[in-house]
């Protein structure tokens, strides 16, 4: 039996290049699909450590894949120290909360009361407010932007009061608001 060497040429094929209607939609559509699943959000990170491995700048791979360059550092250090195990997601990951479960409880209990109830004298909750009752009450020092994210993260919502002027014929200003604007023109 006689094998023949024979190359093999590629042919250089010209291939027309693909686009999207909308590119930024597709971006939007697929970085929202990676990030629902954890072994989506694995593969995405060692696609990002493949991408290095080719020779890609921190700053280009996060540009590719919509990270910042530092969240690629932070793959790459992790995958350095602790191998495949270092881009799965944990539960470890982040700053721990600064509050433990019972105080998380007492919290929520206390902002669903009005803060006149606690002693303090502004009749509404807000980030200053909350910052002091978190000193005071639990000896846990916050910032007042920390402190919103708070509000939030136990489901509460921002609303500012409305001055109402004393004496003020309800139905006028019901018609006033139907008709004005800020700038004085009428609305449509």
């Amino acid at each position: 039996m006689v094998f023949c060497a024979t190359m093999v040429t590629r042919k250089e094929v010209t291939m027309e290049k693909l686009r999207y209607d909308d590119p930024e939609v597709v971006k939007l559509i697929l970085q929202q699909e990676i990030s629902r699943s954890p072994e989506a959000r694995y593969d995405h990170r060692l696609h990002g450590l493949l991408l290095l491995c080719k020779g890609m700048s921190t700053y280009e791979v996060g540009d590719l894949l919509g990270h910042s360059p530092r969240t690629i550092q932070y793959w790459f250090h992790r995958f350095q120290e602790e191998g495949l195990n270092g881009l799965i997601d944990a539960e470890g990951r982040g700053r721990r909360s600064s509050l433990d479960p019972g105080q998380w409880k007492r919290l929520g209990a206390d902002l669903r009361k009005p803060p006149t109830a606690l002693g303090y004298s502004q009749g509404q909750w807000d980030g200053v407010l909350l910052s002091h009752h978190l000193h005071q009450a639990f000896d846990v020092k916050m910032g007042v932007r920390q402190c919103q994210r708070l509000f939030h993260q136990l489901g509460f919502r921002r609303r500012k009061p409305r001055g109402m002027i004393a004496g003020a014929d309800p139905e006028e200003q019901k018609a006033y608001k139907k008709t004005s604007d800020i700038h004085g023109k009428r609305r449509p």
